[in-house]
């Protein structure tokens, strides 16, 4: 493991964080993380596409491929973002919405979060992109940081507040109507 790419650092006297930087985010994130979903996977991001994620025998899949392998297993996927997945990422879905995958959209959100089995976190700068959290190289990705915890009380409070969006708790007092006619729409395939 390149150690560069994880720095552990104290997030709060009871628990530990590690900082996820750049390239490390998709190993991190994605390939310790979101693959190894076992029982439930939320996601909090502004932007959606079709990222590509390498495989063994050097092809690619995208990140919705990995999402119906996942509701497949039985995870409980939950996605909340902001605007309209890439054209990619909206014909993978037409093609098949995986019974356990649920989508809903808010405009207003900018939070990037990746919640595994309620017992692993990552909580950063990232969206669900290739530039963000996919294997792109240096040259191509964007600079971002971002924490991976495990400290269950930090985790209970960022899903709290993705609960209060998902659920539309927030929609109340929101004044953005004019972009958002219909609350936590979830998309037209």
């Amino acid at each position: 493991m390149d150690r560069s790419l994880f720095v552990p650092s104290r997030a709060t006297a009871c628990g530990q964080a590690e900082l996820v930087v750049d390239a490390g985010h998709h190993q991190r994130v994605v390939q310790q993380g979101i693959l190894r979903a076992e029982v439930s996977l939320d996601v909090a991001t502004a932007d959606f596409k079709a990222m590509l994620l390498p495989q063994p025998g050097g092809h690619a899949v995208s990140i919705v491929t990995a999402f119906r392998r996942l509701a497949q297993r039985g995870v409980e996927i939950r996605l909340l973002h902001s605007g309209t997945p890439s054209a990619a990422a909206l014909a993978e879905l037409k093609a098949a919405l995986p019974r356990n995958l649920t989508i809903r959209r808010c405009p207003r959100l900018h939070a990037k979060a990746v919640i595994v089995d309620c017992r692993a976190m990552y909580l950063g700068s990232a969206n669900l992109t290739g530039a963000g959290l996919g294997a792109k190289a240096d040259g191509r990705r964007n600079f971002e940081l971002g924490i991976w915890t495990e400290v269950s009380g930090l985790i209970d409070a960022v899903l709290e507040q993705f609960n209060a969006l998902w659920e539309g708790r927030r929609c109340t007092t929101c004044r953005r109507k004019d972009i958002c006619p219909v609350p936590l729409e979830e998309p037209k395939l």
